[in-house]
């Protein structure tokens, strides 16, 4: 028998339909968070505030180790110096790798050279006025990178203060983003 035209009565395949479009929709949606969830705990969104680095935004991929001339990101040493320029708590630096384990570092007057090469040049005093202290020279130790940048107040490898950067001290490395 035909229903009436106007009929309202329920029709079960609706309520059905319903019940399967919000369970698919549960899932999916559990689904994008469990993913978003792993994405979040191996990436980082860092925003540069210094001079040092030529981008202010920076996505950083943790666990993934640098190669030459990518952005890395960690925590530099602490230290007196580094409390009276940046304050007391401690902020990741974002540097250029410059230097790969096993590549030699020199100093040749305040230039500092990789491998012959020359990549940055050091001051005597901070734009404070305190002494700096030369950076080591040698081989990067295995697990450790020279970070700098090419700005004249870099504070990076180039010195002692910071030193070389190794695998403990490693956030991450970045691609500029903006």
């Amino acid at each position: 028998m035909a229903r009436p035209h106007g009929d309202s009565a329920p029709r079960p395949w609706r309520a059905a339909r319903r019940r399967w479009l919000l369970l698919t929709g549960a899932v999916m949606l559990c689904l994008a968070l469990s993913a978003l969830q792993h994405w979040r705990s191996s990436h980082l969104l860092l925003i540069n505030l210094t001079q040092s680095l030529p981008n202010w935004a920076f996505l950083v991929e943790r666990d993934r180790l640098p190669a030459r001339g990518d952005y890395i990101f960690f925590q530099p040493p602490p230290g007196a110096l580094l409390r009276r320029h940046f304050g007391e708590r401690r902020q990741p630096f974002g540097k250029l790798v410059l230097g790969m384990p096993g590549d030699v570092v020199a100093h040749q007057g305040a230039l500092v050279t990789i491998n012959g090469r020359p990549v940055v040049t050091m001051k005597p005093r901070t734009r404070l006025g305190e002494p700096l202290t030369p950076g080591h020279t040698g081989p990067v130790p295995r697990g450790c990178y020279f970070a700098g940048s090419a700005h004249k107040d870099g504070f990076d490898s180039r010195y002692a203060e910071i030193g070389f950067v190794c695998s403990r001290q490693i956030i991450g490395t970045g691609v500029p983003i903006l």
